[in-house]
């Protein structure tokens, strides 16, 4: 590497510009992330009630998540532009397979014995979704949200290429010398920061929320 790539100085004299990045990457992730678990939850409980729906909803999503993110976007544009909606529909369609899947899955983990315990109570099947099965389902729901934001965190940075990226504008900047190539690393490292932080804070909100699991593991251990 030559002596002029560790440019700190640019990293100083540019922090608003980096934190402005950043915070627009932080922002496109956490709508894509709300928006897609918006969809997802509702439909993720009609597929585990009625099963028949559950194939052709894995095989539209699959489909959309099969799409290359560049041609997707490329696709959205002539409708859309260089906005901010074409970034969000693209992102928000990557997470719908990720989060129908691990929602599905968890519910149908509830064991049979807790379902027949609860209706011998008189649970209603809505009382049951709320009191029973959502929070025994919650911890793959919860890997569902962590696989989904750190995939988008990734993601965001291809956005980058329509005036969206975040961070991805550093690297982006970097790669077209418009910028120090260390805007390369700047923009890596914050986002796999961001990634890291994410996975992390999800997985503590997990375990705050199913305390029943943490008294499991300690009586196992």
């Amino acid at each position: 590497m030559s002596p002029g790539f560790w440019n700190w100085d640019w990293v100083g004299r540019n922090l608003d510009l980096i934190w402005q990045q950043t915070s627009q990457h932080l922002w496109l992730t956490l709508i894509a992330v709300g928006i897609g678990f918006l969809i997802a939850f509702p439909l993720s409980v009609l597929a585990y009630r009625y099963r028949r729906l559950y194939p052709p909803l894995s095989w539209i999503t699959g489909s959309l998540y099969t799409i290359p993110s560049l041609a997707l976007f490329a696709l959205l544009i002539p409708f859309t532009g260089l906005s901010t909606l074409t970034a969000e529909i693209g992102l928000v369609s990557y997470t719908l397979l990720i989060l129908i899947r691990n929602t599905v899955t968890g519910l149908r983990g509830v064991p049979d014995d807790v379902k027949e315990a609860a209706r011998g109570m008189g649970y209603t099947d809505r009382q049951m979704l709320w009191r029973v099965e959502l929070p025994l389902a919650l911890p793959a729901v919860v890997a569902g949200l962590r696989i989904a934001t750190v995939t988008t965190i990734g993601l965001v940075t291809v956005t980058a290429l329509i005036g969206q990226g975040g961070l991805g504008y550093l690297m982006l900047g970097g790669f077209r010398r418009l910028f120090p190539k260390l805007a390369i690393v700047v923009g890596l490292g914050l986002s796999v920061a961001l990634a890291v932080s994410a996975d992390l804070l999800l997985l503590g909100g997990q375990r705050l929320a199913t305390p029943w699991a943490r008294a499991a593991r300690a009586r196992a251990g």
